[in-house]
């Protein structure tokens, strides 16, 4: 007992430091691409909304000075780095408000579509999986096992569009656009879930198709084992490690897509406020934005890897034993 616990410690704590270094490289990138851009920061941000009009060079070179500018790279790194690990990034160019506190009003709803959205895409791809391999009917597997392949293929602009034309033009279900409550989560939420949730049918269902065929379900079967006890006890539980993968990762790229996704459906959230800091050039709260959508990423990648131990225990020894 006490070796298994000390291999879970040792396994969380390697996934804990990969999180941390993998979050400081996302910091620190955006911040060299962003400051080492050609030209001069502020000159950029007062031509996108700091300053109206013709600023002149001795207010650029105060507002250098006022912004940390005017310092070695270096020196305004570990300002930018100090800040930012107290959650703080700084006030807007265009608004002045502070940037954690527009970061924090429409974070909620972002990741509201994100979760409504990965929820949707695991209830309907597992579940596709599953009836897919489950099903004695050969033309009924084939046809289930062919729907993700087209799920992937349509292009999510596509997909929102025809959703809109269908469920609200149409049929008046659901609002088209704006923040309407539950009701009007609906379609965007779908316009990410259906590339999302073919991609975890179709990766369950290779998964549970290969289970299916190893020694350990045939000797379960021989002992007596009713097929749904098989197939969900035994063969779910080991193929479920590749869907979880690809559902960690689902995570963050949903996530960049809701930023798109809300702006096409205009609701509030992180993507109307990044379209409009982009639009203005406003440093800091790009720099805000992409820091956070990173740090959501990283928890949840970091949440998957600890899950595998659950489902697998010779994931922690194999760790183990390439790190030993």
């Amino acid at each position: 007992m006490g070796t298994d616990t000390g291999l879970t410690r040792g396994y969380v704590l390697r996934r804990l430091a990969q999180a941390v270094g993998v979050l400081w490289a996302a910091q620190l990138a955006t911040f060299l691409i962003l400051n080492l851009l050609p030209g001069d920061p502020v000159s950029t941000m007062a031509a996108g909304g700091l300053q109206t009009g013709q600023v002149s060079p001795d207010r650029l070179a105060q507002l250098r000075a006022q912004y940390g500018f005017d310092r070695p790279l270096l020196v305004q790194y570990g300002d930018y780095l100090g800040h930012a690990v107290r959650g703080e990034f700084g006030d807007s160019v265009a608004s002045g408000r502070p940037v954690s506190s527009i970061i924090a009003a429409a974070l909620p709803s972002t990741l509201g579509l994100t979760a409504t959205a990965m929820a949707l895409a695991v209830l309907v791809g597992g579940g596709l999986a599953l009836a897919a391999t489950y099903t004695d009917r050969r033309w009924l597997r084939q046809l289930l096992l062919s729907l993700p392949a087209a799920g992937i293929s349509l292009p999510t602009f596509w997909t929102g569009l025809m959703l809109v034309q269908l469920l609200s033009f149409r049929i008046r279900l659901f609002p088209a656009f704006g923040n309407h409550g539950l009701r009007g989560l609906v379609l965007p939420a779908l316009t990410l879930a259906v590339p999302a949730a073919a991609l975890i049918a179709q990766v369950l269902a290779r998964s549970l198709l290969s289970e299916l065929d190893e020694p350990y379900v045939t000797t379960a079967r021989a002992k007596g084992a009713r097929r749904r006890r098989v197939h969900l006890r035994h063969a779910l539980r080991n193929a479920a490690i590749p869907a979880l993968t690809v559902v960690g990762l689902l995570v963050g790229q949903t996530l960049s897509g809701a930023v798109v996704v809300e702006t096409v459906f205009s609701r509030d959230g992180l993507g109307r406020v990044t379209s409009a800091a982009v639009a203005a050039q406003d440093i800091p709260v790009v720099q805000g934005v992409v820091v956070v959508v990173a740090s959501v990423f990283v928890l949840v990648s970091l949440a998957v890897d600890l899950l595998y131990p659950l489902l697998d225990r010779r994931i922690v020894l194999g760790a183990q034993a390439r790190f030993a």
